[in-house]
């Protein structure tokens, strides 16, 4: 089928592209610089301009059967208001505006929207699924708004999928590609206290669960990217130390975190465990449900 994808150019997007395209499907992107995301990704992809702020042509979308929504301001940066207004409102009047293209042109279908595991809020060691109540921190607030707007679309009946991402854990980018140099010079340790949970997720589960969302008929609704065994960040940083056979043993400590990164500095201090229930439900297995075995996979 016809897929229209936004945040094409990012993290995720080129390979989930490609992702598509080797399952047989057309892809149409929608970015602010139409001709430098196209460089980025393989011959044969088409593209409109969209750029989160201005209503959408539904003509835009070129008759799309699905929409993936991968786009958003990055959330790792110091948290201004002028940042928090921006990271707010890439994802919310951003999606605002696509279901509305999407509800006019009448084409769409199916219908997967990006969130993140910053819904449920810090919660300690608390299980978390997909019927956990959201939390009311900034990123809570933020993940709540979104979602409201994404679910617009299953009013008008298209089939709509809300992923909640975790923590992507890949050396080409996200927490990992920022805290891997540190770790190979034998200096990298756990944040804080390191009892904080983190839910990680695999890139190339990631974009296999993007892809099981939008191509099973079932799924409606929420759905946890993250890898079936969360751990916490002491966890992490002595299963990276051990694959990397480096030392993992400088905590970085909380106030420090503070001060260099000011109040985004809750969402490395904070944490949520949580468990992907009704992708397991559903049937998806996992190609790297445990740590030590993703890291020695992509590092060697």
């Amino acid at each position: 089928m016809k897929v229209a994808v936004t945040g094409a150019s990012g993290f995720l997007g080129p390979l989930f592209v490609q992702r598509l395209m080797e399952r047989g499907h057309t892809v149409h992107v929608l970015a602010r610089n139409v001709e430098r995301t196209l460089g980025k990704l393989p011959q044969g992809v088409g593209g409109s301009f969209f750029d989160a702020a201005t209503p959408l042509s539904p003509e835009a979308l070129g008759g799309a059967e699905a929409v993936v929504n991968l786009a958003g301001e990055p959330v790792a940066q110091r948290w201004t208001e002028r940042a928090r207004q921006r990271i707010h409102d890439s994802r919310v009047v951003g999606t605002r505006l696509l279901v509305e293209a999407m509800r006019a042109a009448g084409t769409v279908r199916h219908f997967v929207s990006a969130s993140a595991i910053g819904y449920y809020g810090d919660r300690g060691a608390e299980p978390l699924t997909e019927s956990s109540a959201p939390g009311d921190d900034f990123l809570a607030r933020v993940c709540r708004d979104w979602e409201t707007e994404a679910q617009q679309a299953a009013t008008a009946g298209i089939r709509t999928v809300v992923t909640r991402i975790g923590v992507v854990v890949h050396p080409e980018g996200g927490a990992l590609q920022q805290v891997l140099p540190l770790f190979r010079l034998g200096v990298g340790g756990r944040m804080g206290s390191g009892r904080q949970y983190m839910s990680w997720v695999d890139r190339e589960d990631t974009l296999g669960l993007l892809l099981f969302a939008l191509e099973n008929p079932e799924l409606k609704g929420p759905l946890n990217v993250t890898a079936p065994e969360p751990v916490t960040n002491a966890d992490f940083a002595r299963a990276l130390g051990a694959v990397l056979h480096r030392p993992a043993v400088l905590p970085v400590p909380g106030f420090a975190l503070k001060v260099a990164m000011g109040e985004m500095s809750e969402a490395v201090l904070g944490g949520q465990r949580v468990l992907p229930r009704r992708a397991l439900e559903a049937g998806y297995r996992f190609q790297h449900p445990e740590l030590t075995g993703a890291l020695r996979a992509m590092l060697g």
